[in-house]
């Protein structure tokens, strides 16, 4: 018989002492899934499609993305220009959506509440 060298490498067939090496790719779209809140291409549409109505928004409202700054101020000035007018215009599209807003959020944050359990 002959001596095994105890520098020699081991047989591919023999598990090692600290058990099989983890993968690092589960990990890492796992950590790419809690990053983004979800899968990450449903989440750059959800986005992309977010920012389009937002941008017709905005753009509703007179705001030019290319100068903001400035569409801001003109926009602060109008409303304030308006006076009270524009306090109850504002408070009426409050309330319009609130009253679908509000409760979508009530019901999404009892369904996804913990149950408590002793």
């Amino acid at each position: 018989m002959t001596a095994q060298d105890p520098g020699a490498a081991r047989p591919p067939d023999r598990p090692s002492a600290t058990g099989p090496e983890p993968s690092t790719e589960p990990a890492m779209t796992n950590h790419a899934i809690r990053f983004f809140g979800g899968p990450p291409l449903a989440v750059v549409v959800r986005l992309i499609l977010l920012s389009i109505l937002v941008g017709v928004v905005l753009h509703a409202s007179g705001l030019d993305p290319w100068n903001i700054l400035d569409s801001i101020r003109r926009f602060v000035l109008s409303i304030w220009n308006m006076g009270f007018d524009a306090v109850r215009w504002v408070w009426r599209y409050f309330l319009l959506g609130a009253v679908i807003v509000v409760p979508i959020w009530l019901i999404v944050r009892l369904v996804r509440a913990p149950s408590e359990r002793g």
